[in-house]
């Protein structure tokens, strides 16, 4: 097996650590799998002579050249920044990507460089996927492109994508497995620390950040399932209280939010329990109950098919130091 040929593309405002991360992780496993195997050549490549990261560092960058795999790392996206102004302004990059897939080689965009991948045409009619945070904008942006926020890698047909920042270290994982056997992929991981069973980035979307879509009746229907969240979803009622018919409920809300009522109450009673299971040493089946569940199994698959774990075995990977039980004991 001849060695796989990695070109990292650094271009102006790029995230350093996203330049460096899938090149380091490279590295450990070429340590780990030993001198006789293959491995990897990489360079840090760019159309540019000089380029200069995100936090003024500059970076030393080579010709362009033939690689397998191409990676993209991330920019700073920022709130008030014109997206279409910042594209446009890495056109020699994009050209790059371009004439690199032409060829039929493997692409590779970290987090937000998905948008450069977005920009040279190819995710539409993909299977694709960035950081939750930015992932409602790429799917406005790419109506064609079939965005999954949910998913930590998306492969699809020669394109990968994938979620923020660390994401980056799930995506080296596989190639380290289809390219150096699952056994170097599974002991680099242990030697970086590195997460080798992580299947979705749902757990660790923060609802806080998302913007809230809707207009002001819908605001007025979230905040009255948020107040009655361990009571019975009934639509009936909810309709009645807004003098409406159910089926005008049901219309408008789809409008100005794309969902349901009920699926945005699965949604913001998911949110409760995370939040429980984070910070209190309440039990799954109290917890259950507090967010309007009876059966706690009921429970356990709902949050399971929310966050892609079990309620237990969120709480042992996200609880925070110092959970209380929400009791203040006496001084």
């Amino acid at each position: 097996m001849s060695a796989l040929r990695v070109g990292v593309l650094a271009y102006p405002g790029c995230f350093a650590s996203e330049v460096f991360g899938v090149p380091d992780l490279l590295t450990m496993a070429m340590h780990v799998a030993g001198p006789d195997h293959a491995g990897y050549e990489v360079a840090v490549v760019s159309p540019r002579r000089r380029v200069t990261a995100s936090g003024g560092a500059a970076l030393a960058v080579s010709p362009l050249r033939e690689v397998d795999v191409l990676v993209v790392p991330g920019f700073e996206l920022v709130p008030g920044l014109d997206l279409d102004d910042r594209l446009a302004g890495l056109a020699p990059e994009v050209a790059a990507i371009r004439a690199h897939t032409a060829e039929g080689h493997a692409v590779v965009s970290i987090c937000v460089g998905a948008f450069l991948l977005a920009e040279a045409g190819l995710l539409d009619g993909r299977r694709v996927t960035t950081s939750w945070l930015f992932a409602d904008e790429l799917a406005r942006r790419r109506p064609d492109a079939d965005v999954r926020p949910d998913r930590l890698v998306v492969t699809d047909e020669g394109v990968t994508t994938t979620a923020a920042f660390s994401a980056m270290y799930d995506f080296a994982l596989e190639l380290i497995r289809g390219h150096s056997g699952a056994e170097v992929a599974r002991t680099t991981a242990r030697v970086a620390l590195v997460d080798d069973a992580r299947s979705s980035q749902t757990p660790y979307v923060d609802a806080r950040l998302l913007p809230r879509p809707g207009d002001e009746f819908s605001h007025r229907v979230m905040r009255r399932l948020d107040q009655t969240l361990a009571a019975r979803y009934d639509l009936t009622a909810l309709s009645r209280s807004f003098n409406v018919s159910t089926r005008t409920l049901l219309r408008r809300f789809a409008e100005e939010t794309g969902h349901s009522p009920l699926a945005y109450l699965q949604a913001s009673r998911v949110r409760r329990a995370r939040h429980l299971l984070e910070t209190t040493e309440r039990t799954v089946a109290s917890i259950s109950t507090a967010v309007g569940y009876q059966d706690p199994a009921t429970f356990a698959a709902l949050f399971a098919r929310h966050t892609g774990r079990r309620p237990r075995d969120y709480r042992a990977a996200f609880r925070r130091g110092g959970a209380t039980t929400g009791v203040t004991r006496p001084r």
